[in-house]
């Protein structure tokens, strides 16, 4: 026998369904046809979603219609933007409360973590993020907002395509010269000087103040001075990030150092353990979560870095080169275009660092 439970995300979608019904047509350009084959799908999803509970045939069922919906409502703007009725954005709406509803089930019908680790750390933010380009999509087109104001994605897109080899040498310019070896070298030098701020503790009492100062320094009143010292190129933008990254790695990695028990220090001295002896079975090992939180932290500081301090004067080439000139000439698609692939080089970067913590510290408490 089914079993029909509502959920309140379903309740909600036919509500708006049914303020989309009383506002027709969604666009200027959406027939009659289309109309009534999106409503069916929305209404068809949220009934599905009250049937079989979490089941997977169910759940891929409402998945498939809301998406087929929402891509079906979003082609009506298509030569028509900026004439999206309320019905539109009533229709939407129950979509993405539609796409609500599939995360909220796959992620555990809100009462318990999904065990499937493919579901709940790949497909539940990876929909997420997808939902969020289809919101984007969808208002910047049906409220018609302009694109010097605020593209949409699939112009973002195009631009992409169109500018790939614009992109290739900013990528170049900026990550791999100036974000990785300011990255390498600044987070490498804390790690070391930490190292020695152990053992010797006048390093650590002069240090420390020190760098609680330089953390405080703006970076858009570093990076000129940096471009005085090393020239208009990569190695002001790299010398930035080292002063970025060199004071976290040194006070995280300080702080991991002393986070070993004393019980197990007691035991390696019982042991008759040298300082370095312990330093490297003990303390380091109890402190590499401390040392990749640092690795975080740092990965975005660094592109933070080069990107900013390349306002400040830089050959024609870069990333924050590109935004900042193309922002004078209102090309703001090409802006979106330098945006999304410093988000997807942060986003790889930081997560290829989180990757390795877990193969690093595997026994860590909080991965059991």
């Amino acid at each position: 026998m089914m079993r029909f439970k509502p959920n309140w995300q379903a309740v909600l979608a036919f509500i708006a369904l049914v303020l989309s019904v009383f506002n027709l047509p969604f666009t200027a350009a959406a027939t009659t046809s289309v109309t009534v084959v999106i409503v069916m799908l929305i209404a068809a999803a949220a009934l599905a979603s009250c049937t079989g509970g979490s089941k997977p045939s169910s759940i891929f069922l409402f998945a498939a219609l809301t998406h087929v919906a929402v891509f079906l409502l979003i082609g009506t703007i298509s030569g028509a933007e900026g004439t999206a009725s309320k019905g539109f954005f009533a229709a939407l709406a129950a979509c993405w409360l539609m796409a609500w509803r599939l995360v909220t089930v796959l992620s555990g019908d809100g009462s318990r973590r999904s065990g499937n680790v493919l579901v709940g750390r790949v497909l539940v933010p990876t929909l997420f993020g997808l939902w969020i380009l289809i919101l984007w999509e969808a208002i910047t087109r049906g409220a018609g907002i302009p694109f010097v104001l605020l593209p949409p994605p699939s112009a973002i897109g195009a631009k992409i395509m169109t500018s790939l080899p614009i992109l290739a040498a900013d990528f170049r310019q900026t990550v791999l010269k100036a974000m990785i070896f300011g990255f390498v070298v600044g987070s490498g030098a804390g790690f070391v000087v930490a190292i020695l701020a152990d053992r010797f503790r006048f390093l650590s009492n002069g240090l420390l103040p020190i760098g609680n100062l330089v953390s405080a320094l703006p970076i858009i009143g570093v990076a000129p001075v940096m471009v005085i010292w090393f020239g208009f190129d990569w190695q002001s933008k790299a010398a930035v990030v080292i002063i970025m990254t060199f004071f976290p790695m040194l006070v995280n990695t300080i702080e991991g150092l002393k986070s070993a028990g004393h019980m197990e220090r007691d035991l390696m001295r019982t042991y008759g353990s040298s300082h370095w002896q312990t330093l490297f079975k003990l303390r380091l090992p109890a402190a590499m979560p401390f040392v990749f939180n640092a690795l975080k932290i740092n990965s975005t500081l660094a592109l933070i870095g080069a990107l900013v301090s390349e306002f400040f004067g830089t050959p024609i080439v870069g990333m924050g080169f590109r935004i900042s000139t193309e922002v004078g000439r209102m090309n703001l698609d090409m802006v979106w275009a330098e945006i999304a692939l410093a988000a997807v080089v942060g986003s790889l970067f930081y997560g290829a660092l989180a990757l390795l913590e877990r193969v690093t510290t595997f026994w860590h408490p909080s991965y059991r």
